[in-house]
């Protein structure tokens, strides 16, 4: 469970972020990504009071007992820093990193966390995850996501050489609309699975924010009256997330300083 924060201090914000997706694309691109993302984190540790990673930070991921995939290295070690200094960050599991177990727990001091959850801030309640798998359609893919959760599919993958098996995975990753530099999503307005998952959550408990990855279209969408829905897009072609100050909740695009 994520601790609510009673009182953010009027100095201090609240990140969101997700797909970062980095491994994709070309050598060049990946470590152009690696870099803008840990820019981005190195310009909101002045005020963030919490960071909060909605999945997919990672294009593939899987942790066997004795290795984990090579490089990233410039990512975790920002990570590290930030949590050392005592600012608490948060990694939800997404459809490219799911197969992340206990590396970021025991090294990082960074809790992984498997499904959407509910929290507040001062006044303001939110729901966020990954999204993958939840409202209406993605069906081939709820049947996949029982597949790769599975702990007996998961101790076979375990079982092929890291050299195999990541590189498997990469190749399968290679082929992803992410990997490719598309901009193909298309916002579905009215029909968005999101968006449809949060009306029907907003008719169980009202929250204030529904903040979602997944989708990969930077998205501010009306769930309700008093209550929005977030997408964060990626960091491939836009580069957004979503800051909390406390009482309002915006998506801005990162530009990196080009001093």
């Amino acid at each position: 469970m994520i601790p609510s924060i009673e009182n953010l201090p009027s100095n201090k914000k609240v990140y969101f972020a997700s797909d970062f997706h980095l491994g994709a694309g070309s050598r060049e691109q990946q470590l152009t990504t690696e870099r803008k993302v840990v820019s981005w984190l190195d310009a909101i540790k002045q005020d963030a009071s919490a960071i909060y990673l909605l999945g997919d930070m990672f294009d593939f991921w899987f942790e066997y007992k004795q290795a984990i995939p090579k490089g990233f290295i410039r990512f975790q070690g920002k990570l590290a820093e930030i949590s050392d200094a005592g600012i608490p960050i948060t990694f939800f599991t997404g459809n490219h990193d799911m197969w992340l177990f206990d590396y970021f727990p025991k090294e990082l001091n960074i809790p992984v966390i498997r499904e959407p959850q509910s929290f507040r801030i001062n006044d303001k309640h939110f729901f966020i995850g990954h999204g993958d798998g939840l409202g209406p359609g993605d069906f081939v893919y709820k049947i996949l996501k029982r597949i790769f959760n599975n702990k007996l599919c998961q101790w076979a993958f375990a079982r092929l050489h890291p050299n195999l098996g990541i590189g498997i995975a990469n190749y399968w990753s290679g082929k992803s609309r992410i990997s490719n530099q598309r901009k193909e999503d298309v916002n579905l307005g009215e029909n968005e699975w999101l968006l449809t998952f949060s009306r029907e959550q907003e008719k169980i408990k009202h929250h204030d924010y529904y903040i979602f990855g997944h989708r990969h279209l930077p998205l501010d969408m009306e769930v309700s009256k008093n209550s929005r829905y977030i997408n964060l897009g990626e960091w491939i072609n836009y580069n957004t997330y979503a800051v909390f100050d406390g009482v309002n909740l915006a998506l801005e695009s990162f530009v990196e300083n080009s001093d």
